[in-house]
């Protein structure tokens, strides 16, 4: 594959590529303005971490921030004016709604409001978003069969749910969940091989039966396993900056990602915590470029990827490939 500087005369713009965005946290974009109008300090600039451990504690206070329905609609609203200022034109967002529910002490106002925020998105700026709803490994089962229901009653809107949080929690627990998910026509996706190593992965695929995998990058710890997400197309969700501030990769450049995408893997680029990187998906791919001097084509393939990996309907996937087509003929 051939390879360009970047800002060369033939680097397209990567704000005109339609993008697709499979992996990001809603509580992890709130703009640093609305984060001091709910009452918390942002952070001053990207911040790293010594473990998954230490970010968790550090994101507790942000994802304790929004309390009123006005706060998570307006959170949803500015997520997709803000995704939709950098091109991205499909987005799959996750949002702890049980949690949020129970913190506040009303099981569906949260997740309502979030609908009505994405509804009131797509209305003014054409940015197609559905939720996937995640579940903290740590916390109980009872919990995860709320997260559930939830997503039952609202799809498709709701396009399905997962297992996030600290991998050192294990996914069995959550078998029965899955399933049952899977058996209502949910999604199920799963966080695993991020912190933790292929045995999380073989779990969230065996007893998870999760269908992408959230981060996944110690996939390649194990080459058996390796050929058998290939063979299985099970498409990784990889967040190159987030990866980088958790301290479980050393730098942008020391990435496994070209070695995942040279195993014939399906990898796609998310941001993950961009509140807490300071990166959009658009500076994300800029990033990924400049570090491994991809050319336009590499940048268009990671895209195509994420429409495969998508779960939005037959026409919006077209449409994107399509779109995307266009932008690397354009020249």
């Amino acid at each position: 594959m051939a390879a360009h500087a970047p800002g060369g005369p033939d680097v397209r713009d990567l704000a005109r590529l339609p993008k697709v965005h499979l992996h990001v946290h809603l509580e992890s974009t709130i703009r640093p303005d609305t984060l001091r109008g709910l009452g918390v300090s942002p952070p001053a600039g990207p911040v790293t971490f010594a473990g998954f451990r230490a970010f968790g504690d550090f994101n507790a206070a942000i994802r304790e921030a929004p309390r009123r329905p006005a706060d998570f609609a307006r959170l949803a609203r500015e997520f997709c004016a803000d995704e939709a200022a950098q091109g991205t034109r499909y987005a799959e967002v996750m949002f702890t709604a049980a949690a949020h529910g129970e913190r506040l002490g009303d099981p569906e106002m949260p997740l309502r409001a979030v609908l009505d925020g994405l509804a009131e998105g797509r209305a003014e700026y054409g940015i197609e978003c559905r939720l996937l709803l995640d579940h903290s490994r740590r916390r109980s089962v009872e919990r995860a069969w709320r997260t559930l229901r939830l997503a039952e009653k609202y799809a498709p809107e709701v396009a399905g749910i997962g297992l996030a949080g600290d991998e050192a929690y294990p996914a069995a627990p959550f078998a029965e969940v899955c399933t049952a998910a899977r058996a209502a026509g949910l999604h199920v996706v799963h966080h695993a091989g991020e912190s933790a190593g292929p045995a999380s992965i073989r779990e969230a695929i065996s007893a998870g039966r999760t269908e992408r995998l959230g981060h996944g990058i110690r996939v390649l710890d194990d080459p058996e396993l390796v050929a058998e997400v290939r063979e299985r197309g099970i498409a990784l969700e990889v967040c190159p900056s987030s990866n980088v501030a958790l301290g479980l990769v050393p730098s942008l450049a020391e990435h496994s990602l070209p070695r995942l995408r040279a195993a014939g893997l399906a990898v796609t680029v998310s941001t993950d915590i961009p509140v807490v990187t300071g990166t959009s998906l658009t500076a994300e791919l800029s990033g990924v470029r400049a570090a491994f001097g991809w050319d336009d084509a590499a940048m268009a393939e990671l895209n195509h990827a994420a429409i495969d990996a998508s779960f939005a309907p037959e026409h919006t996937r077209r449409r994107l490939h399509e779109e995307t087509a266009r932008w690397l003929a354009a020249g």
